[in-house]
């Protein structure tokens, strides 16, 4: 590999000394921890043979299971990651839940809800009027709620439901401000088992999370609970342990690649954030067989962060200029003309690259590789126009800031790169990714608003440098406090579109419009609570991958 060799190829001493970078980042909180994995081979072997014998049997408790007791195990299922193992009885019993309407008048609203948000996000055409029954005649919900445990579970189920509404779903808007005001109200008054599921939905509205994140915590609440199949549980724990040795040994060979690099001692200015561009991957297909998606997507994510710290955090505008001026030409040959620093970030840049063209190749979708390349060129335009903006002090209208941000978004270059992993995707899907249809683009700004709301205090830097919350104050002409809650209201509304799209019948492949909510779901997890558990991922985004990733569980 030709362009790998020449970026572990020696620099000048003092290419840290030139100066230092605007902001210094934390080193990677993992260190080493994944370096020296090996896959014990026999015991993946053991968990494989224990989950073939158990799917058996939980597959004949899917088929012999009616009505609600149906749609809780097709939930429990899904929650705990092995929903994959049963994709086509899920499916096929699914739509005998949708086709069977005359029980329907009848649900309670713990039935009624979880058959509701089901359907929705299985793609089903469900209308909200099935909840007219539980409000008032204008429109509220005024339920009388105990502390028994039914009553709870209803609430929570429609708490769950709520997060599947789409725009003008009024009694959807209401049932969310209602059972997040309820939840909270009676959470210090619950017991132990029924207050983690709370507390966990609270936090991760299922619809807006990823149950890869989660796993561990399902398994312990349900089996707190007492009340799944010893079967269900078993498979779940032989599937999680399965799993995380599978993602270990990716990772290991993701750190082996990375360490060639050396990027983390001759780009001191760049985060190390290989772990958490693992996540990412793994937040878009967890399943066994996308080993290439996962890790394509990690090394591109690492390789637009390295792109973002090169314009944002290290490059002057006159640099900037340069490097995406030489992207443009996409030559070597053109390289001298870098200061040494960037020499290197480019010749990473076409390294991974010739890695992609040549696994593209391998897999019969040569065409891939134009686009990918594009895909960079158009990043680095963009991140040079933001950087423009802010060093220059000359922020733009807010909707130009926001048609800018779909690029910085790194939307494209990420859906680009799993394209040689995925079977189904052709230059078809590609082209419409890129046409620009509706939920691309509010995947894209969702996201990206969601990073803005984590990060714009960092990279506020006391008040020295405009943000798009500056943008925002300055075009509309509202107050800081004004402008969080316009966001916030942004991501929501974001959120609407997106599930309104991802509900409709689509002629495009499904799984890139799953992968497209993935996007959106490991975005809402990585910038929590308006902090960017990406640059800074010890508080929330880095214990969520360590349950997953650290300590099988023991059975």
């Amino acid at each position: 590999m030709a362009a790998a060799g020449i970026v572990s190829a020696a620099v000048p001493t003092n290419i840290r000394q030139l100066r230092p970078p605007i902001l210094k980042y934390k080193p990677s909180m993992w260190g080493d921890t994944f370096a020296t994995f090996s896959l014990d081979h026999q015991l993946q072997e053991k968990y494989s043979k224990e989950i073939e014998t158990l799917k058996k049997e939980v597959k004949s408790m899917l088929m012999a299971a009616t009505s609600t007791q149906l749609m809780v195990l097709i939930d429990k299922l899904e929650r705990l990651g092995l929903s994959y193992h049963f994709e086509a009885e899920i499916e096929d019993k699914l739509k005998q839940v949708y086709d069977s309407e005359e029980e329907v008048a009848d649900h309670d609203l713990f039935t009624t809800a979880l058959r509701f948000r089901l359907l929705r996000q299985h793609q089903y055409h469900v209308s909200c009027d099935v909840f007219d029954k539980f409000v008032s005649k204008d429109g509220k919900w005024d339920l009388e709620i105990s502390l028994s445990r039914d009553d709870i579970e209803g609430v929570l189920s429609l708490y769950e439901a709520a997060h599947v509404r789409i725009r003008d779903e009024k009694v959807l808007d209401e049932a969310a401000a209602f059972t997040i005001h309820r939840l909270k109200h009676v959470l210090p008054q619950l017991e132990s088992a029924i207050k983690e599921k709370v507390e966990l939905a609270l936090q991760h509205p299922i619809h807006k999370s990823l149950p890869l994140l989660n796993f561990r915590s399902y398994i312990n609440i349900y089996e707190g609970e007492g009340l799944m199949n010893e079967s269900v549980v078993k498979l779940s724990k032989f599937n999680f342990n399965f799993l995380q040795n599978i993602y270990r040994k990716e990772l290991a060979e993701l750190t082996s690649w990375w360490n060639k690099y050396e990027l983390k001692s001759k780009l001191p200015y760049a985060r190390d954030r290989l772990v958490e561009c693992y996540i990412w991957g793994a937040a878009l297909r967890y399943e066994p067989q996308f080993a290439y998606l996962r890790a394509i997507v990690a090394k591109t994510m690492q390789l637009v962060s390295i792109m973002d710290d090169t314009y944002d955090n290290y490059g002057t505008l006159e640099e900037d200029d340069l490097l995406t001026d030489i992207l443009e030409k996409w030559n070597l040959d053109e390289i001298d003309v870098l200061p040494d620093f960037m020499k290197i970030v480019y010749r990473f840049i076409m390294s991974v690259y010739e890695d992609f063209e040549r696994e593209a190749e391998q897999q019969g979708k040569s065409f891939a590789a134009p686009y990918y390349s594009e895909s960079l060129k158009e990043l680095s335009r963009a991140y040079n126009k933001e950087q423009k903006w802010i060093m220059e002090r000359k922020m733009p209208p807010f909707e130009e800031y926001m048609t800018n941000s779909v690029f910085t978004s790194c939307i494209y270059p990420m859906f680009i790169a799993f394209v040689p992993g995925m079977k189904s995707v052709t230059e078809k899907e590609v082209q419409w990714l890129l046409s620009e249809p509706k939920i691309v683009i509010s995947t894209a700004k969702m996201g990206r608003t969601l990073e803005d709301l984590g990060s714009h205090e960092r990279e506020n830097r006391d008040g020295e440098m405009e943000t798009v919350v500056d943008c925002y104050m300055k075009d509309k002409g509202v107050s800081k406090q004004r402008t969080i809650y316009e966001f916030e209201q942004l991501v929501e509304n974001g959120w609407k579109d997106v599930t309104a799209e991802w509900a409709k019948e689509n002629s495009v492949c499904k799984e890139m419009v799953e992968h497209l909510l993935n996007y959106g779901r490991i975005a809402e997890i990585t910038y929590n609570n308006k902090e960017d558990g990406y640059t800074e991922p010890e508080k929330y985004l880095g214990p969520l991958a360590a349950a997953l990733l650290l300590n099988p569980l023991v059975i």
